[in-house]
């Protein structure tokens, strides 16, 4: 994730990062100016069309059009960021789910060798949920100080969170803890699953293809009809003019394409490596 000054207005504007949408737009930026030119071209000097021509009534259609296409991407972009949000929202209650069940165990548990295994497999947990996220593969030792072997052919966040219930109930069986303390721990258990269910919602439930297909078309063919209207009232000047509408419209589609889905490593995903490593510290500490 970028981090950034967002009071800084001279580095926004001056600065272009490897995720800057400009940089991925440059190829199509100078096809539509050349596809412009090529309009501009044909409309001055081969066909010698003036402003009394038909053809360039055709900016009241884009007109009505540019409202419709504001529209879609307002709400393409929205849907996208709230996206990324309940995923920002996920990952800040497992910190929190960590911490309380951390808090609890410190308090309950006596003997150091229970802290111990808990010290390791609670941050465990959140550390193979975020490479389980970014389908990023684990080494077959999962720690080095807790015997525990992962398969790899299964769910390895589902493996982990049975680990951390089988050694509650193993605690309840010795009579270490009370019922009424396995019905708390089980509650924290519980909750790792259910914030681990509702990233994998996220991550495997992508915008409709229909949806999306139709924003890129609609912006295609917005893009290349605007050169028919605007060369009679601004020449050749109508290439900036279009290639500057196309960067923006484009630009809006691409940033919501990146953040629809915030588990990765793009520039603009949720920092879940950082995510992990805080909570493995803080558990440390509260063990």
């Amino acid at each position: 994730m970028v981090q950034y000054n967002p009071k800084d207005w001279i580095t926004f504007i001056f600065r272009f990062h490897k995720s800057d949408t400009f940089r991925q737009l440059i190829p199509m930026m100078i096809f539509i100016g050349l596809y412009t030119y090529g309009v501009g071209y044909l409309e001055i000097v081969y066909w010698k069309m003036s402003e009394k021509s038909h053809l360039s009534n055709i900016t009241i259609m884009h007109n009505m059009l540019g409202f419709v296409i504001s529209l879609l991407l307002v709400f393409r972009t929205n849907t996208a960021y709230d996206r990324w949000w309940e995923g920002r929202k996920l990952w800040g209650s497992l910190v929190n789910n960590s911490r309380n069940l951390a808090i609890k165990l410190s308090v309950i548990l006596k003997e150091e060798s229970d802290r111990l295994y808990f010290k390791k497999l609670i941050p465990g947990y959140a550390s193979i949920l975020s490479k389980h996220l970014t389908n990023d593969e684990t080494s077959k030792q999962l720690f080095t100080d807790v015997d525990l072997e992962i398969d790899h052919h299964k769910h390895k966040p589902n493996q982990i969170a049975k680990m951390l219930f089988q050694k509650v109930n193993d605690l309840y069986d010795q009579k270490k803890i009370t019922g009424d303390q396995l019905i708390i721990l089980n509650g924290e258990v519980q909750s790792f699953t259910e914030i681990c269910g509702a990233c994998e919602r996220i991550k495997n439930t992508p915008i409709p293809y229909s949806y999306s297909a139709f924003i890129k078309k609609f912006i295609f063919f917005y893009i290349m009809t605007l050169p028919f209207g605007y060369v009679f009232s601004l020449g050749y000047y109508a290439i900036p003019v279009v290639i500057f509408i196309f960067y923006v419209l484009a630009s809006l589609e691409l940033i919501a394409e990146e953040i629809e889905d915030p588990f990765g490593m793009d520039a603009n995903d949720l920092p879940i490596e950082k995510i992990t490593a805080n909570i493995k510290k803080h558990i440390e500490e509260i063990l």
